[in-house]
């Protein structure tokens, strides 16, 4: 019997029973073949069907072919696409699981394809980052746009599908772009108050449910608050969740924000879990339909209480089960230290909009050979793995998993390496779990760890003679020579590290996300001007800070940083360092802080050579891999260690 009683009880969503409240959400993939489904899209969801996910919401489906959201999306505009989605419905269902597609329509969101004719939206009012305003949709336009979203539905309903999810929230797409006062400046019947806003979304569920029947699921999602002044709040969202199921809807999924406004949609790495659960809650205690929440609910125990305290009647999972597909099955038999450990970062989704496939930091691979389908090497080989941060630890278990022998030596008295280091930074916590996790792995794949061991020339040449040789000895911090006349200079890793400990007025060189996370870290909790508060500045030379990064994270990073008073100076060189002086030239001018006590290098990583030269010296066969070959982040150790383990 599984401890998580409330999450694996069986849910009525309309007709239909679903096995268990574990729900995935729409997450991109970009895998689709011209809107086709293909057979990676097939054993993508297949994957987590047979991993126990009681539901799945795809991701967007288009119901017409003039407007793209993302280049890899799903289609369904026609009925050359209903062979491949019968193909897909028949996998997940081997597993018991039901698949909702997501009808969507990205009106004045859609992708920007050359030839792709003016976008449409309510009306002329378009998202911030627009190059020109939309046109408004005519009357005569939204007619056809409401039997395109019913054709869609009966398609779905012709390849076996259970139901549809038909997305309005977000302020997103025509439907969500409808809804929302943001967006929506019409005089006419489709806009105006809340009814003439919601009146659309009405009419394309009355359109799917006239041609789909009574047994065929209609999911809607909503924002139940937008979280944005002028956008809708919980009170207009209440008042649309009860006519949606006066309009016959089965299910409301319930998340909150708007995909333009950073993090509030998609909460970033450090929020809480369940972000969107109190406007669920709300919503439910009015509605007799099931309410499904979402949020960064990345934990079964978590989702366990939403349910088990009347919160939401199902948990939409879509980063926990897109990193671990095994999520529920491992959830439901106790085996939660196997699972893979989202830490919400949301690289997953950082190359979606420029066409890249749906990637993730801790599950290097979604290709049909991956971490839980390797297939055993030809030939076994003893391989020595020297460093146990993250790529080597990566290695070492796939190349153990492959059939090798291997020994991993590393030299400190732990595994995990820079990840130590990188989980200290505020938000930064779950890191401490993927280096539980992956050390668990070692454990139970058999793979010979020894700690306190430093590979040696002579050891190289005695006992791993003839051994492959995989190198992941890592990075160290950059540290400007001509700078360290400074009364008191460390590194953002000695801090990190517990290693040096800083003053109370702090310069810090580099403004990316080393030097912004330790600033963020080192900064007083509330900005008061109380007197012993630390006084921080980032200087950093490029034009804005973290300038590599995007997403949810940096944003609510940077907010941090301006909230607690924390002086940035981007287009800043520093110049001369003296004993006591730091200038540095920005805009032609030259300025010196004069009263500072600690300076800080945060401006980047180098290869610490000096394993490579042993190698060389010693004349083995090696790899580097990691930062021990290229500094990257997290994501690239993790992936450079699995590929090269692979190739073995």
């Amino acid at each position: 019997m599984t401890k998580y009683t409330h999450l694996f009880e069986p849910l009525k969503v309309g007709k239909t029973t679903v096995k268990n409240r574990i729900f995935m959400p729409p997450v991109s993939t970009n895998l689709a073949d011209h809107g086709y489904v293909t057979e990676e899209l097939i054993q993508h969801y297949a994957a987590r069907a047979k991993g126990g996910v009681g539901l799945i919401v795809s991701e967007v489906v288009t119901v017409e072919p003039t407007y793209v959201y993302l280049p890899g999306d799903m289609s369904i505009y026609d009925d050359s696409f209903i062979e491949g989605w019968t193909k897909l419905f028949a996998e997940v269902h081997k597993y018991g699981t039901k698949l909702l597609p997501q009808l969507f329509h990205p009106a004045y969101m859609a992708f920007p394809i050359p030839g792709t004719p003016q976008l449409i939206a309510p009306s002329n009012v378009g998202p911030y980052y627009a190059k020109s305003a939309p046109r408004a949709v005519t009357k005569e336009e939204i007619k056809v746009l409401i039997r395109q979203f019913g054709d869609a539905a009966y398609r779905v309903k012709q390849a076996g599908g259970d139901g549809v999810e038909i997305h309005a929230a977000h302020a997103h797409g025509l439907l969500g772009g409808f809804l929302t006062p943001l967006y929506n400046k019409r005089c006419d019947e489709y806009g105006g108050d809340i009814n003439g806003r919601l009146r659309l979304t009405l009419e394309v569920i009355e359109e799917v449910r006239r041609r789909c029947g009574e047994d065929f699921i209609i999911d809607v999602r909503i924002s139940g608050d937008e979280y944005s002044d002028g956008g809708l709040n919980i009170n207009d969202a209440t008042y649309v969740a009860k006519q949606l199921e006066k309009a016959g809807v089965d299910m409301l999924h319930v998340s909150g924000g708007t995909t333009i406004k950073r993090g509030s949609s998609i909460p970033a790495a450090g929020t809480r879990q369940g972000a969107h659960v109190h406007l669920a809650e709300y919503i439910k205690k009015q509605v007799n339909i099931p309410v499904a929440t979402v949020g960064r609910i990345t934990e079964a125990w978590v989702a366990d209480e939403i349910i088990a305290n009347g919160l939401a009647d199902a948990c939409m999972m879509g980063r926990a089960n897109l990193c671990e597909p095994e999520f529920s099955n491992k959830s439901f038999e106790g085996r939660e230290d196997e699972i893979r450990p989202c830490i919400g970062c949301l690289r997953c989704l950082n190359g979606i909009m420029f066409g890249k496939r749906v990637a993730c930091t801790i599950n290097p691979s979604f290709e049909l050979e991956n971490e839980d389908t390797l297939k055993p090497a030809e030939t076994k080989k003893n391989v020595l793995v020297i460093g146990g941060g993250a790529a080597g630890m990566e290695a070492a278990y796939v190349a153990k998993k492959r059939g090798h022998h291997v020994v991993l030596c590393e030299a400190s008295s732990e595994l995990g390496g820079q990840l130590h280091v990188a989980c200290v930074p505020i938000g930064k916590q779950d890191l401490t779990r993927v280096v539980k996790y992956m050390a668990h792995r070692l454990e139970t794949s058999g793979v010979e760890v020894r700690l306190n061991t430093p590979v040696t020339k002579e050891m190289l040449g005695s006992e791993f003679k003839d051994y492959e040789v995989l190198a992941a000895a890592g990075a160290k911090a950059n540290v400007i020579a001509p700078f360290t006349g400074f009364k008191q200079w460390m590194t953002a890793d000695d801090i990190l590290a517990g290693k040096q400990f800083p003053g109370r007025k702090i310069v810090i060189i580099g403004g990316g996300s080393v030097g912004c996370e330790l600033a963020d870290y080192l900064a007083p909790l509330v900005n008061d001007r109380f007197i012993r508060n630390r006084d921080i500045t980032v200087l950093e030379m490029a034009k804005e800070i973290m300038m590599t990064e995007s997403g949810a994270g940096r944003s609510l990073l940077v907010q941090r940083m301006m909230e607690k008073g924390i002086t940035i100076e981007s287009n800043a060189k520093v110049t001369e360092v003296t004993e006591n002086t730091i200038s540095y030239e920005k805009n032609g001018q030259t300025y010196t802080i004069t009263d500072a006590d600690t300076l800080v290098f945060a401006n980047g990583y180098h290869v610490d050579v000096a394993v490579e030269d042993m190698l060389k010296e010693a004349g083995v066969s090696y790899q580097l891999i990691g930062d021990g070959r290229k500094v990257g982040n997290l994501k690239d150790a993790i992936s450079d260690g699995y590929q090269t383990a692979k190739g073995l």
